[in-house]
């Protein structure tokens, strides 16, 4: 790539750009991960990971995309449940580490105008939810998902006692509208006993209390919800009508009086001097209340200010999490092993003796590579100490070295593969990691890749988890594997599914699993019943797989796992090229000449499409269905081809996936915050500060008509329906809770 063209993509340097991408997807993996799976590393890192990104983007806005992980709020949304959109955004919260950051933060506001008080209440680690309640009566329960759509937990939540199903009127009527934001949790002795019960059946255990919350309220079954111990604690509201609040602790006066929950602990302090003694004395006192908490959260009280400090594209200025350093604990280091990833990555993890941290139990610990347990100087029956944040599985920060007999050993990292017994090498010259080259052939680089083509970011294939893409890579004798890669996956058939047997992998360690029965490594049938019949889970599968076949060409892309090759990077080169075919034939200067692609991407697609069985992989989707062109390839320009837009607010026809699909099927590019460049603004209801930063930089600003205009008959007629300045806009008002 020539120095003229690294100029005409903002100037970012190739080595920035790459680490963004890496970073980007790294942060949601763990996102993933912590919502929706079990976590493998701490908060402290998973924010220190989020602090360099921020600060790249920081540095190079353009960068900054609407699937940036700075630009998004909590968890992804899965196909459980009927998608509901709030009628206000959930935000999520910025975090400060200590007196420093907390103190900047108090300046930042007090800078905007005098703050006469705070609020501080404990920082529950539960499951955010939110309850619209209309005329007095609950209509509607969600999970906060992405933040603007949720999944509906309705019947589950009417499960729980702390939730009234009609709002008391005995002290102030009901409101027209109310929607109650709050958290629910397990209490620790309550999750103790669930676990208790759990294992006695035969059932697996919850890792902590949040996961147990949140296993608990996602049940398909609302019965199975109705027998866990959960409850609730409120902790603000979203949208409103027929009441008004002037402080954030009058909204808690009045959800108390309506009978819904709220915490005890809270208190109205008036400067950040008494602020710091409730944050210091809760440090002390973290296991004082009946539940688990990670922090104290600042809030404003002054809902009027709250309102003129608004919020950034993901947390509100008004509002802060104070969060508590990890705690820590000492067990013993069993054993330091590894296990392969998707890439061909090996990675050392810690094995120890299941150990008690902040109210959960853990036995397993990431290590990272060969040098990170170097560096932590920790041998193979040390004790270590361990600590952990919230959650999450603990880090190892390092050994007690005079615990230690004599009978430690020092970890050396293998050789050869463990999955498939090749030697392992660096990729490249440098590289801290060892990968294993074998990456067609290996069973453990070929699960890894299946589940990912499996993937919410792929293909979506909801019944393609961790055990079946397990069953069809690695299936216990006599049974072989009927993939042998991913290019067979459409071609699967019955038959070949029903005989196979497989371990039960753990996907964090790919440990086998044991039977909490027998204690032995558990072994399932799992695609057949006891009388050898298909379940009901092949049908579905086979379903999904036709619906997968559909998919636009840019989640193709990311599904085939092409490295630095993630969401952002495939719709570019997707609106770019319109069918594999030309990206196939694309040479590498023509591929990094693509906006926001660049040479080492382009270097990277090439090298795929080097290998004869990555070619092959494509054939064979390609000679099942798989689709591999978007509509439109060949046929000439497209009406929003060039034409950059941000999507903000709610809008009433399309998701915000939907939207930003609209317009890239159109050729338009989506991105996350509003620049010069910015060509156009869709705003739906709630559109924030976006709104105001289009109006300031002259951005034409669409509704959602003008939206259907503008994907219709392109931006000309579009800018006929553009707003271009503040008249006529109507004042809106900010969350207060």
């Amino acid at each position: 790539m020539s120095a003229e063209r690294s100029t005409a993509v903002g100037s970012v340097p190739d080595e920035v750009r790459e680490r963004h991408a890496e970073l980007s997807q790294e942060i949601d993996d763990h996102s993933y991960r912590y919502y929706m799976k079990t976590p493998v590393i701490s908060d402290a890192e998973y924010d220190g990971l989020m602090g360099e990104l921020r600060s790249i983007e920081d540095r190079y806005p353009q960068l900054v995309t609407q699937d940036s992980p700075t630009q998004k709020v909590g968890a992804p949304i899965s196909n459980l449940f009927a998608p509901v959109e709030h009628l206000r955004r959930m935000e999520s919260l910025d975090n400060a580490f200590n007196a420093e950051e907390l103190a900047a933060w108090a300046a930042r506001v007090e800078g905007e105008a005098p703050v006469d008080a705070y609020l501080c209440e404990l920082k529950i680690d539960g499951l955010a939810i939110d309850l619209v309640y209309e005329n007095g009566r609950l209509t509607t329960a969600a999970t906060r998902g992405d933040g603007r759509v949720g999944e509906d937990i309705t019947l589950n939540a009417r499960t729980i006692a702390a939730v009234p199903e009609r709002l008391d009127e005995s002290v102030r009527p009901a409101p027209e509208l109310l929607e109650v934001r709050g958290e629910v949790f397990l209490p620790v002795a309550e999750f103790e006993e669930l676990n208790r019960r759990l294992a006695a059946d035969g059932k697996a255990e919850f890792a902590n209390p949040r996961n147990g919350a949140a296993g608990s309220l996602r049940q398909k079954d609302p019965r199975v919800t109705a027998t866990r111990p959960l409850t609730m604690i409120c902790h603000g509201v979203g949208e409103h009508r027929g009441v008004d609040f002037a402080r954030q602790s009058h909204v808690y006066d009045m959800l108390r009086d309506w009978g819904l929950p709220v915490s005890d602990r809270y208190r109205v302090l008036p400067d950040l001097d008494a602020v710091a003694e409730y944050v210091a004395h809760y440090g002390d006192h973290r296991h004082d209340p009946a539940y688990e908490i990670d922090g104290v959260v600042v809030k404003v009280d002054d809902v009027a200010l709250q309102r003129r400090l608004g919020s950034t594209s993901r947390a509100p200025r008004w509002a802060i999490a104070y969060k508590y350093p990890p705690e820590e604990v000492t067990t013993k280091l069993v054993d330091i092993r590894v296990n392969v990833g998707r890439t061909g990555r090996v990675t050392p993890y810690g094995v120890m003796e299941p150990v008690r941290v902040a109210g959960s139990e853990v036995e397993f610990a990431t290590l990272h590579n060969a040098q990170e347990v170097e560096r932590k100087g920790v041998l193979i029956g040390d004790t270590v100490r361990l600590r952990k944040a919230g959650d999450v599985i603990p880090e190892i920060l390092g050994p007690v070295t005079e615990a230690r007999d004599g009978s430690e050993r020092a970890f050396a990292m293998p050789e050869t593969c463990p999955e498939c017994g090749t030697p392992l090498g660096q990729q490249k010259e440098g590289d801290v990691d060892l990968r294993c080259p074998n990456a067609r052939a290996c069973p453990g680089q070929l699960r890894e890749r299946l589940f990912y083509v499996a993937g919410r970011k792929a293909l979506d294939i909801e019944t393609l988890g961790y055990v079946a893409a397990t069953a069809l890579t690695q299936p216990l004798e006599p049974s072989e594997p009927p993939l042998k890669d991913e290019g067979d996956l459409f071609a699967l058939s019955v038959e070949q599914l029903l005989p196979i047997r497989t371990l039960v992998l753990d996907p964090d360690t790919t440990e086998p699993k044991l039977d909490p029965r027998t204690g032995e490594r558990k072994v399932v049938t799992f695609f057949a019943n006891q009388d050898g019949e298909p379940k009901k889970t092949v049908e579905k599968l086979f379903e999904e797989l036709e619906a997968a076949k559909q998919r636009p060409l840019w989640r193709v892309l990311v599904a085939l796992s092409i490295r630095h090759v993630g969401p952002r990077a495939a719709e570019d080169l997707a609106r770019h090229f319109r069918s594999m075919e030309a990206i196939e034939a694309a040479t590498e200067e023509e591929l990094a000449s693509v906006d926001g692609v660049g040479p080492t991407i382009a270097s990277s697609i090439r090298e795929w499409f080097s290998e004869d069985w990555h070619r092959e992989i494509v054939r064979k989707w390609r000679e099942a269905g798989v689709r591999m062109e978007d509509e439109g390839a060949g046929s000439g320009p497209r009406p929003l081809d060039g034409v950059t837009l941000v999507v903000t607010g709610s809008l009433e026809g399309y998701t915000r996936d939907g939207a930003k699909e609209a317009a890239a099927e159109a050729g338009g590019r989506v991105t996350g915050s509003v620049s010069k460049k910015t060509d156009f603004l869709v705003a739906g209801d709630s559109p924030g500060s976006k709104y105001d930063k289009a109006l300031k930089l002259g951005v034409p600003v669409l509704d959602e008509e003008g939206f259907g205009v503008l994907l219709a008959a392109g931006p000309d007629e579009a800018r006929k329906l553009a707003r271009f300045s503040e008249e006529g806009r109507e004042e809106e008002g900010g969350e207060t809770g």
